[in-house]
């Protein structure tokens, strides 16, 4: 099964790599529990350095960092994942506003990118395999938007999330420190969809960040697109680990139809998996790429 997930869309926003099955120096979290990735700036000897701290709010604001090496220097070196050298997550420290974008690199190994922000406390995570290092890395590190803060309360847990006429039902439960599987149903319009596109190698990408910290939990899709096994829909599985009791967001990326989608969960630990079928309609958390 694979370690690795991370696609992006056709407008450069999508969601990323999520790295599973690793433990060590650069601080990811295996299947027998362990810490979350993205909590420091600065793993393995690689160190996310972004042009300036302190943004400004609005549309398409222009983002520019670079990763420097145990050397000192910029890395331009990476083992692509997913067809991506370098996966880019940014969310607002309450959770809201989540964008996974793929920035462009220059030469000198600066990228840079564009995100849609509103004022608040953000975390921006990178998800990188720089040549050399024997395993992936997520980086982390927070950024100030500029403007009067407005946070938003956490959605409350449900099965269930709505993306305009789409809906996606959420089975399985986050276990501490277990190796767990989420199965995630998508319709359309109430039918089931049975045609997802392939989205970077993968029929759907999920993130999950941990309420409070925002660590950034590892998790993989079971099976790909032409294994011969995999079906493009209704149901995306995965493979999640919970590194502690408590509160977790989940973002489903899927492509249907030439259009990115994603759904948004807020998930509690247990120690037991609900029933299948279980499912409760909540909180609209989602977004659309145009």
């Amino acid at each position: 099964m694979k370690n690795h997930t991370g696609h992006t869309s056709h407008d450069g926003h999508g969601a990323h790599g999520s790295h599973a099955g690793q433990t060590g120096r650069d601080g990811h979290a295996g299947h027998g529990g362990g810490q979350p990735g993205g909590l420091s700036v600065s793993a393995g000897g690689y160190t996310l350095e972004v042009d300036s701290t302190i943004l400004a709010a609005g549309p398409r604001q222009h983002v520019g960092f670079r990763v420097i090496g145990p050397e000192g220097r910029r890395v331009t070196e990476f083992l692509a994942e997913h067809e991506k050298d370098l996966h880019f997550i940014a969310v607002r420290r309450d959770t809201a506003g989540f964008q996974h974008v793929h920035p462009v690199r220059d030469e000198k190994g600066d990228w840079s990118t564009e995100l849609d922000l509103a004022p608040g406390d953000w975390r921006f995570f990178t998800d990188i395999h720089p040549v050399g290092h024997d395993g992936a890395l997520t980086l982390g590190i927070d950024v100030a938007v500029a403007g009067p803060y407005d946070p938003r309360p956490l959605p409350k847990a449900a099965r269930t999330a709505r993306i305009g006429a789409y809906s996606v039902a959420l089975d399985g439960a986050l276990v501490p420190g277990e190796a767990s599987e989420l199965t995630l149903t998508v319709s359309l319009d109430d039918r089931p969809v049975t045609d997802l596109e392939p989205y970077l190698a993968a029929y759907g990408h999920l993130v999950a960040l941990r309420v409070g910290d925002l660590g950034y939990l590892h998790v993989h899709p079971e099976g790909h697109p032409g294994d011969g096994v995999t079906a493009p829909g209704p149901e995306i599985s995965f493979m999640a680990v919970a590194p502690s009791t408590g509160t977790y967001r989940l973002y489903l990326d899927f492509q249907h139809d030439g259009v990115v989608r994603t759904a948004e969960f807020t998930v509690h630990t247990t120690d037991a998996a609900p029933a299948h079928g279980d499912h409760h309609q909540g909180h609209d958390g989602h977004h659309a790429h145009h």
